[in-house]
């Protein structure tokens, strides 16, 4: 059975994130693939190793300094689990505390796990609009698409990114990048939900749970027509050619 662990709902669930659980949860059952959530709040034990798949949804700066300071009580269990390959979806404040710190407009700092390397710096401009993304899964190239609302200004350093810009902002807004990538973890500034709006994606997650499992990765393909509809409803709007 896989085992998921949705952190902090009640605090990160901004745009609809849960969504992205839902997604995950639902294209298993299709498949019947036997799969578990267990939702984990402040101050609850979580044992890493034990989850295939970690979700992180956005949050505002209060609750980032809330979880922040949770969550690095278990930072090392949880660096360890990804360095073993545990499969980890991060959005927005999600992502952004997996760095080093996030650099508030009042030069605040609020510590990250320092898990991935990359800072995260307040910006004076809200990105705010729809997305589409280039990234490659599986040496395979997909275009992606989802919605950004942030003023958060993501710098990569020795990682790579999720994908390449194709229209909106990204990371910053500057250097064309969106979100970033380490062994099974992906971050993203998409919210939208995201998994719901790439069913490509989302399969590619359930994939490397299942393999962490020790379980069957091939996939049953499903019917994804209504759900490769609606991304590419979206990426015309962007004038983007769906990969």
């Amino acid at each position: 059975m896989l085992q998921v662990c949705h952190l902090y709902p009640d605090l990160l669930n901004l745009y609809g994130d849960r969504g992205n659980i839902i997604a995950f949860v639902q294209r298993c059952r299709w498949r019947n693939i036997p799969v578990s959530v267990r939702a984990i709040n402040l101050g609850e034990p979580v044992h890493f190793k034990d989850y295939d798949f970690v979700f992180l949804g956005g949050g505002s700066d209060r609750e980032q300094n809330l979880i922040a300071a949770d969550l690095i009580k278990r930072r090392d269990e949880f660096a360890a689990a990804i360095e073993d390959g545990l499969v980890v979806l991060a959005i927005c404040g999600g992502y952004q505390l997996l760095g080093k710190y996030y650099l508030t407009l009042d030069h605040q700092t609020i510590p990250g796990l320092d898990i991935l390397d990359f800072y995260t710096r307040a910006g004076n401009k809200r990105m705010v609009g729809n997305v589409a993304v280039e990234v490659n899964l599986g040496g395979k190239k997909f275009n992606i698409a989802g919605f950004e609302n942030h003023s958060g200004e993501t710098y990569l350093g020795n990682i790579r990114p999720l994908g390449r810009v194709l229209a909106g902002r990204g990371n910053n807004g500057v250097d064309g990048l969106e979100g970033a990538r380490h062994k099974n973890v992906f971050c993203s500034y998409l919210h939208g939900p995201l998994l719901p709006k790439n069913a490509g994606l989302a399969d590619q997650l359930i994939a490397l749970a299942l393999a962490r499992r020790g379980m069957e990765p091939e996939l049953i393909p499903l019917d994804d027509r209504i759900e490769n509809s609606a991304c590419q409803v979206m990426l015309d709007r962007l004038r983007v050619v769906k990969g």
